[in-house]
C-alpha cells in the first residue's frame, strides 16, 4: 500500500514540475513583401538550430534589429531561387547589388541540403573565398531542390508556409543580372514565437494598400 501510495506521489511531483516548468516554443521568422503597391500573404521561416547554430543566431539577431525591412530582391531565378538580404537595395538607384552585407563573414556550417524551402547565406564564389565563408546578411531560398549547391553553401532555415508566394514571383521580368524591374520589397521580417505564427499571418494587411488619405476620401472604394 505504501508503495502504490509513493508512486502516485510521485507522478504528482513529476506534474507539478513539468507544469511549472517554462515551455519556450520554437521561433520562427515572418516575412511580407510587397510587389508594386500590392502586400503578399506572409511567407514562414523555421529555422535548423542544429545544423548551423551561427547562422540562426545571426538571421535572429539581424531580423530583431529590423536589419531587412525595406530591402529589395535583387535576384529572381524563376523556378530555382530567390535571394534578397543586400542593405545596399535600399538605396535609390543603387548600383551593383549583390555586392553588400553587415560588414563582417560567417564561417561555413554546410551540413544541411538544399531540398525545396531551404534557407541559405549566400556568399563569393571559391576562386576568392577558398574557405566558403557566408556573406553576414545576403541569404536566398531554394524553389526546388538544388543538390550541386548541397555542402557548398550554409543552409540553416527553411520555409514552411508561403513558399507559394515565391513562386508566384516568376511572372516579374527581370534585368540581364536577374534584378526584378518591378521592385519587389521586404515590407517587414519579424520574429514569431510558433505558436503565434498562423495569428500572426491573419494579421497582415494583404492586397493593394491605399494611403490613408485616399481612404478618407474615397471610403467605399476596394
Amino acid at each position: 500500500m505504501r508503495s502504490l501510495i509513493r508512486f502516485f506521489l510521485s507522478l504528482l511531483l513529476l506534474a507539478l514540475v513539468v507544469s511549472s516548468s517554462p515551455c519556450r516554443a520554437a521561433d520562427m521568422v515572418l516575412i511580407q513583401l510587397e510587389k508594386a503597391k500590392e502586400r503578399l500573404p506572409g511567407i514562414v521561416i523555421e529555422f535548423e538550430g542544429s545544423s548551423a547554430p551561427a547562422h540562426v543566431a545571426n538571421f535572429k539577431k539581424l531580423v530583431k534589429d529590423g536589419f531587412y525591412n525595406g530591402m529589395l530582391i535583387h535576384r529572381l531565378l524563376p523556378g530555382t531561387m530567390v535571394q534578397l538580404g543586400d542593405p545596399l537595395s535600399k538605396k535609390k538607384d543603387a548600383g551593383d547589388l549583390g555586392t553588400g552585407g553587415p560588414g563582417y563573414t560567417l564561417n561555413p556550417e554546410l551540413s544541411a541540403k538544399h531540398q525545396r524551402g531551404a534557407v541559405a547565406m549566400g556568399r563569393l564564389g571559391d576562386a576568392v573565398n577558398p574557405k566558403r565563408l557566408s556573406n553576414g546578411s545576403q541569404f536566398y531560398i531554394a524553389l526546388r531542390p538544388l543538390p550541386e549547391l548541397d555542402h557548398k553553401y550554409s543552409v540553416f532555415a527553411r520555409v514552411t508556409r508561403g513558399i507559394e508566394v515565391l513562386d508566384a514571383l516568376e511572372s516579374v521580368s527581370v534585368d540581364p543580372n536577374d534584378k526584378p524591374l518591378d521592385p519587389v520589397r521586404v515590407i517587414s521580417a519579424e520574429i514569431v514565437p510558433s505558436e503565434k505564427i498562423t495569428s500572426a499571418m491573419g494579421r497582415l494587411k494583404t492586397g493593394v494598400v491605399r494611403p490613408w488619405w485616399n481612404r478618407i476620401l474615397h471610403p467605399f472604394r476596394k
